[in-house]
């Protein structure tokens, strides 16, 4: 993923959140985590997956930001592994990469 990109946008709305580290893929937010406190992660997904994702654990929850319709918000070190973590952290940037590729080819 050497197409990643980091920053920290979100302080110049409030200096509560110069600690929200987020990640982009084509200029776009795929995951984001709060550098002071590392106790969840927020990532992009689809309604099947979010769905799909909540079934089977309960670290799962609905983002701080109600705005972020396609994002979820996961519990670390709850009873979902860091390697799922990954591979949906993993996921988040494909589907961020491959919609913004699209409407790129398609300007």
């Amino acid at each position: 993923m050497n197409d990643v990109t980091e920053k920290t946008p979100f302080g110049k709305f409030s200096p509560r959140f110069d600690s929200t580290l987020v990640f982009y893929v084509l200029g776009h937010m795929f995951c984001m985590i709060d550098m002071n406190n590392f106790d969840s992660v927020c990532f992009r997904s689809t309604p099947e997956e979010i769905d799909r994702i909540r079934s089977h654990h309960l670290a799962v929850h609905k983002p701080i930001n109600p705005a972020l319709k396609f994002w979820i918000r996961v519990d670390l070190n709850k009873d979902i592994s860091d390697k799922e973590v990954y591979s949906y952290i993993r996921r988040a940037y494909e589907i961020v990469r491959i919609k913004y590729t699209r409407k790129n080819k398609n300007n």
